[in-house]
């Protein structure tokens, strides 16, 4: 393999970020839209925040921000995973609930999934990717990143933000 073909970057199709080329065709996630690269870097992050950050908090905004950036095709999977997540976004970062809270809330919201119905994605799904959180060198930084990363996915829903809402509170 050549130098230029070892380091051949393409866009993941859910969040746009640059990843390294791979051989393995499709997607690398059942419903979610990701390419193998940038599923690598996410799983990563979650390895961290599992064993060196001992779960931390925001990993619920970790887990809801990477499924509503990589939104997948409409299916009933997607449909519900997508709505999920973002209640739980809008949950967090708007209401404020913890992430213990915010998840029993999505349970509830996903025995109502017959009222979801398929958002068609923003144009862009944030400036910010995985790729921003993880050189994260602490926690404290790595919780910072996520944050921001969070924040910058739900605000791309914006139009869907309403709809959103009325799920919640469903």
């Amino acid at each position: 393999m050549n130098m230029a073909a070892a380091q051949a970057k393409s866009p993941c199709p859910g969040c746009g970020g640059l990843f390294p080329d791979t051989d393995a065709p499709g997607s690398a996630h059942a419903y979610l839209g990701a390419s193998h690269g940038c599923w690598a870097v996410y799983c990563d992050i979650l390895a961290k925040e599992y064993g060196e950050y001992k779960y931390p908090e925001v990993h619920r905004l970790t887990v809801d921000s990477y499924a509503a950036q990589h939104p997948g095709t409409p299916s009933r999977q997607s449909i519900q995973s997508v709505a999920g997540h973002l209640i739980s976004l809008y949950l967090v970062l708007e209401r404020g609930m913890n992430a213990k809270r915010a998840t029993a809330a999505i349970r509830k919201a996903i025995e109502q999934s017959h009222h979801f119905m398929w958002l068609p994605p923003p144009p862009s799904l944030g400036a910010l990717t995985v790729l921003d959180v993880v050189g994260a060198k602490n926690i404290d930084e790595h919780t910072s990143r996520v944050q921001q990363w969070a924040r910058s996915v739900w605000e791309t829903w914006t139009p869907h933000h309403q709809t959103i809402q009325k799920w919640a509170e469903r």
